[in-house]
C-alpha cells in the first residue's frame, strides 16, 4: 500500500513543515478568502484565494471577482474573463481564524449565467416555492482511489471479497481510509456545513456523507462546499476522490446522491397524502428528471440504474415503502407515521444538487 501512496506527490511532502508557517500570526485586518466555483464540466471544482483587508460579516460585503474561463471550459481565450459572484460563505478549516470559503456563481462576460451555472434557475424556483418550505437532504456517495485509479485498498492484482461485510463495516479488512472520512466530517462541522452523518458503503472504499436538512437554495450551496472539502482533505492524504456513478464494472454497487425531499404539508399530520400526490407528479416527469440527475443527461446514470445493486431501472418509474430498488422510496417510519418525506434514489453521485433540487421543486411545488 505504501508503494501506491508514494505515487502521490502530495503524500511525499512533510506535512509538519506547513504547520510552522500556519502558526505565524496573521494581521487582524487581513483575511484569506478562497473563492470556489463549478467548472465547465458541471462536475469539477475550482478554487483560488485572494486577500481581503476586512473581516466579512455577510456575503453582500464580498467583492465580485473573475478568472480565466478558457482554462475551465467556460469561455474562449479571446474573451476569457468570467465572473465570480459570491453567494455563500463558510469558515475555512484549513486556514482557520477569520479566513473564509466563498461559494460562487459563474457568469459570462455579458453577465449571463454560464452553461453550468444551474444555481440561478434553482434560486428562482426556490423563491417561488418559499411559502411551501421545501426541505432537502443529499446522501452523497463517493469512492476513494489510489493514484493509479484503482479503489483505495483493493489488491493490486485482484479483487476484494464479494460485497456483504463492508457496508457500515468496522475493521482493517472491511474499511479503508477512515482517516479521510473522519477528517472530512470534522472539516464540514467547522466550516458550518449541516453534515448529518457518514457511513461506509456497500463496495469497499466507497463511503457516504449526508448533508441536510437544508431549506431552499442551501441544498445546492452546502453539498458543493462539502465536496470541495472532501477533495481538499483527500489531497492531504494523497488519495483521489471520484464521484463516478459506476467506478467499477461488474458485481459492485454504483454510487448515487439520493435526495430526500419534503414540503411543510408533507411533514404535518396525514402528510402522506401530499407525499403520494408528489410521487404521482414525479411519475409523469420521469424522463425530465433523469436528464437533470447527472451532468451528461442520463448517460452516466445509465451505467448505474440497471435494476440491480439496489437501484431501479433508468427506463421505468417506480415507488414503494422501504423499497431500495424503486425510483422513489417512502421510508417505513414515514409510512407508519403517515407523514415525513420521500427519497428520490435516481440522482447520480456526480449530479449537480442545484439541478436536482430545481427540477423537484418545479415538478412537485410549482407544477411546471
Amino acid at each position: 500500500m505504501s508503494g501506491i501512496l508514494e505515487n502521490s506527490p502530495n503524500y511525499k511532502l512533510n506535512k509538519t513543515v506547513l504547520d510552522k508557517f500556519l502558526s505565524l500570526p496573521q494581521p487582524e485586518n487581513k483575511v484569506q478568502a478562497t473563492y470556489i466555483w463549478i467548472d465547465g464540466t458541471g462536475e469539477g471544482i475550482r478554487a483560488k484565494t485572494r486577500t481581503l483587508d476586512f473581516v466579512p460579516k455577510s456575503v453582500s460585503e464580498l467583492p465580485i471577482w473573475n478568472y480565466d474561463g478558457s482554462s475551465t471550459y467556460q469561455s474562449e481565450g479571446s474573451n476569457s474573463d468570467t465572473y465570480l459572484y459570491p453567494v455563500a460563505m463558510y469558515n475555512d478549516p484549513f486556514q482557520r481564524g477569520n479566513n473564509k470559503l466563498i461559494m460562487c456563481d459563474t457568469y459570462k462576460y455579458n453577465h449571463q449565467p454560464t452553461e453550468t451555472n444551474h444555481r440561478a434557475a434553482c434560486l428562482e424556483a426556490m423563491t417561488k416555492a418559499a411559502a411551501q418550505k421545501p426541505w432537502f437532504g443529499i446522501e452523497q456517495e463517493y469512492t476513494l482511489l489510489d493514484m493509479e485509479g484503482r479503489p483505495f485498498g483493493w489488491p493490486r492484482n485482484g479483487f476484494p471479497g464479494p460485497q456483504g461485510p463492508y457496508y457500515c463495516g468496522v475493521g482493517a479488512n472491511k474499511v479503508y481510509a477512515r482517516d479521510v472520512v473522519e477528517a472530512h466530517y470534522r472539516a464540514c462541522l467547522y466550516a458550518g456545513i449541516n453534515i448529518s452523518g457518514t457511513n461506509a458503503e456497500v463496495m469497499p472504499s466507497q463511503w457516504e456523507f449526508q448533508v441536510g436538512p437544508c431549506e431552499g437554495i442551501e441544498i445546492g450551496d452546502q453539498p458543493w462546499v462539502a465536496r470541495y472539502l472532501l477533495h481538499r482533505v483527500a489531497e492531504e492524504f494523497g488519495v483521489v476522490v471520484t464521484l463516478d456513478p459506476k467506478p467499477m464494472e461488474g458485481d459492485w454497487n454504483g454510487a448515487g446522491a439520493h435526495c430526500n425531499f419534503s414540503t411543510e404539508t408533507m411533514r404535518e399530520e396525514n402528510g402522506i397524502i401530499e407525499i403520494e400526490k408528489a410521487i404521482d407528479k414525479l411519475s409523469k416527469q420521469h424522463i425530465r428528471h433523469i436528464k437533470a440527475y447527472d451532468p451528461k443527461e442520463g448517460k452516466d446514470n445509465e451505467r448505474r440504474l440497471t435494476g440491480k445493486h439496489e437501484t431501479s431501472t433508468i427506463h421505468d418509474f417506480s415507488a414503494g415503502v422501504a423499497n431500495r430498488t424503486a425510483s422513489i422510496r417512502i421510508p417505513r417510519g414515514c409510512a407508519e407515521e403517515k407523514k415525513g418525506y420521500l427519497e428520490d434514489r435516481r440522482p447520480a453521485s456526480n449530479c449537480d444538487p442545484y439541478s436536482v433540487a430545481n427540477v423537484i421543486v418545479r415538478t412537485v411545488c410549482l407544477n411546471e
